[in-house]
């Protein structure tokens, strides 16, 4: 009995000690796992932190660009894959001078009441402040760009430069050559994008105004075709009548009411062969000098081409109410190759056209004479009704004078450019 009750005691303790030991292992277990859960968090916790540093740097250069007034904004070229390339890679180079500290000049040796430190506080201070007009002036000038507007724009920031060096003369202040350079830079960039963008918009308005021109012709020639027909189906009527009268041709012969009968039916289907040919021949048409000297002077004339059946009325329509007074014609040269005729006079006064960026503005500073001479170089051109005089009838019966005296004590930027064709 003794015996039993031992073992059980002696088992008892064995299944304490084991007890003991599973609950030491549990405890061993449960640090390990604690240990290696903290281990996941630190180490996520670091990547988290190396991604986070980036932006915490580029928030950081943010914050110091934006005290020198540069800022991320978009131009009118930003729209264009082309450009914004372009832009992005020079803004980054803006950047980087800016960053340098390579973008403004800045006194080593100013004190401040007798600190030199202080001083050079003082110095970084007003960098920033003036590099910041500086930087919103030419942000402002970049983002309000027209067409054609480049070099007003470079003087007005070159001014601004020469400013901020005259107000930082004391400090030594002034933008640097190489970061102005780059300012203006960008504004020759976007200035490029929007003059290209100008010539796309005035191509398609020139291309517009050409298919309405010949729209134009061919509704003329359409309606002189039917009015050609009507008669000539008159006359062939009126023909056959009297040939029915007389009762034949034999007997018709001889009479002038026939012949003159005839002859108008002769004249009817040239006309009406000479429509066909006209539509045919996109190229052929009148080339027509003129002038108008209450409007531009006695030195300018437009050199244009039509192909109205009636190329007066093309004259007219220049001359509406665009412009003070009526064009006076010098020419209006018939033409089989009127575009060839036109290319070659303009190609001869290239150097004299007065607007460079609008081709299809044909004004020239060249006088009538000088057209005429050009013209006799040309095999088939007839200058019979060529007339080198300056009628201007309005301007004259307006008083020539008037007009002068009326713009006199007005400013250059009073004075509007008139709307020519």
């Amino acid at each position: 009995m003794k015996s039993i009750q031992e073992d059980i005691a002696q088992a008892e303790q064995q299944l304490q000690e084991l007890r003991t030991h599973i609950t030491h292992a549990q405890g061993v277990v449960s640090v390990q796992e604690a240990v290696t859960r903290l281990e996941e968090q630190a180490a996520e916790a670091e990547a988290r932190l190396n991604t986070l540093l980036p932006q915490i740097v580029v928030a950081e250069e943010a914050v110091a660009l934006q005290e020198v007034g540069l800022y991320h904004y978009r131009t009118a070229a930003d729209h264009s894959d082309e450009y914004k390339d372009r832009l992005d890679s020079l803004r980054q180079e803006i950047k980087r001078i800016v960053k340098a500290g390579l973008a403004v000049t800045g006194s080593q040796n100013f004190t401040y009441n007798n600190s030199k430190a202080k001083g050079n506080k003082m110095v970084r201070d007003f960098q920033k402040l003036l590099l910041r007009a500086y930087n919103s002036e030419a942000e402002a000038l970049a983002k309000g760009m027209r067409p054609h507007k480049l070099k007003s724009a470079e003087n007005r920031l070159t001014r601004t430069a020469e400013s901020v060096s005259r107000l930082g003369t004391m400090l030594d202040i002034s933008i640097t050559a190489e970061y102005h350079n780059a300012r203006l830079a960008e504004l020759a960039l976007v200035a490029d994008y929007l003059a290209k963008k100008e010539e796309e918009k005035e191509a398609e308005r020139e291309h517009k105004a050409m298919l309405r021109e010949q729209a134009k012709v061919e509704r003329e020639i359409r309606a002189a075709r039917k009015a050609a027909e009507a008669r000539l189906f008159k006359e062939r009527t009126h023909y056959e009548n009297l040939l029915a009268a007389a009762g034949d041709e034999a007997s018709l012969a001889g009479s002038a009411e026939a012949e003159q009968a005839a002859a108008m039916i002769r004249e009817i289907e040239e006309s009406l062969a000479g429509l066909s040919e006209r539509e045919a021949n996109i190229r052929a048409g009148y080339v027509y000098v003129i002038s108008n000297v209450g409007s531009f002077g006695e030195g300018v004339v437009k050199i244009g081409l039509t192909r109205r059946l009636n190329p007066m009325d093309r004259v007219r329509e220049l001359g509406d109410a665009s412009v003070p007074f009526r064009f006076d014609i010098h020419a209006m040269i018939w033409s089989d190759d009127a575009v060839t005729l036109e290319n070659t006079l303009h190609r001869t006064f290239e150097s004299q056209r007065l607007n460079t960026v609008n081709l299809r503005r044909e004004y020239f500073a060249v006088s009538p004479s000088e057209v005429r001479k050009a013209l006799k170089s040309q095999p088939g051109v007839s200058l019979l009704d060529f007339t080198a005089d300056f009628e201007a009838e309005e301007w004259r019966q307006s008083g020539s004078p008037r007009a002068a005296r009326l713009l006199v004590g007005r400013s250059e930027d009073d004075l509007q450019p008139v709307s020519v064709g």
